[in-house]
């Protein structure tokens, strides 16, 4: 049975990370989101072919998340992540990337931009943590999921605002993927309650978002559940090379929901 989700590995510090590296150009680093059974493939399937055609787009799992090692006694923190994207730019030697961050991935290009500037070129930012916000019920019930198809379905209801997408097999397909070996149990320990520490545990400060010099694209589903839009207008109004693009009848999967005008959003923004 071929398993697209796993495609290569490489040592990233003192484990091995599972990342997708297709097509040539630009290179371009896209972090996936924080949610049950999520994994690189899981979240970007519909764009890593798409960007693919015109840049070099790698795709990993970030530790504590789909394929990757799962180190016992690593610490899964912020650090960690930036540590790992890091390791993983110095494996491939790459200087320098474009990062595409969804969600808690968006966080984390943030992280990226504030600590480690120079590896940097653009970033897009979609559906964005990284800012303080009091948690919506959509994220608490995403981080404080519990392995069924059920609570599977509901979970991705939230995602998307089109409730069509929400079928019973991709349902099927993705509580399959949350109970993998290991999974589960890193998920569950990753966010515990109270979860709005979690929120402020990935903000970075106004002064901090205000000094990035980056040219970034922020984007959001206008019906988002999981994070609230205003996250958005937030981050526009402290980048200062900064725009913003939100989708209508989109919810937190802005690249499942409205994948096309994603995808050529994206490519265009990178390509100027």
């Amino acid at each position: 049975m071929s398993r697209p989700e796993i495609a290569k590995k490489i040592k990233t510090g003192d484990y091995m990370t599972n990342y997708h590296d297709e097509g040539q150009g630009f290179p371009v680093l896209l972090i996936h989101g924080s949610g049950p059974g999520v994994s690189a493939w899981a979240n970007w399937r519909l764009v890593i072919p798409e960007l693919s055609k015109t840049k070099r787009v790698i795709a990993p799992d970030m530790v504590g998340f789909g394929y990757t090692d799962r180190p016992e006694g690593l610490v899964l923190d912020f650090k960690t992540w930036v540590k790992q994207a890091v390791d993983l730019l110095d494996a491939l030697g790459l200087d320098q990337v474009d990062i595409v961050g969804n969600s808690f991935g968006g966080s984390l290009a943030l992280s990226m931009a504030v600590e480690h500037p120079e590896r940097v070129r653009k970033m897009v930012l979609m559906g964005a943590m990284g800012v303080e916000f009091p948690i919506t019920e959509g994220l608490d019930a995403v981080w404080g999921y519990e392995p069924s198809v059920e609570n599977m379905q509901k979970i991705i209801g939230l995602f998307v605002d089109n409730k069509a997408i929400a079928t019973e097999d991709l349902a099927k397909m993705r509580y399959e993927a949350s109970i993998e070996p290991g999974f589960q149990e890193s998920f569950s320990s990753m966010f515990p309650a109270p979860r709005q520490k979690w929120v402020e545990f990935m903000a970075r400060t106004d002064e901090e978002i205000k000094n990035i010099k980056h040219q970034t694209l922020i984007v959001h589903g206008r019906e988002d559940e999981v994070i609230p839009v205003e996250n958005s207008y937030k981050l526009l109004s402290l980048i200062d090379d900064a725009q913003l693009h939100i989708f209508g009848h989109c919810g937190h999967w802005t690249q499942i929901e409205k994948s096309a005008e994603f995808n050529q959003l994206v490519d265009n923004f990178l390509s100027e």
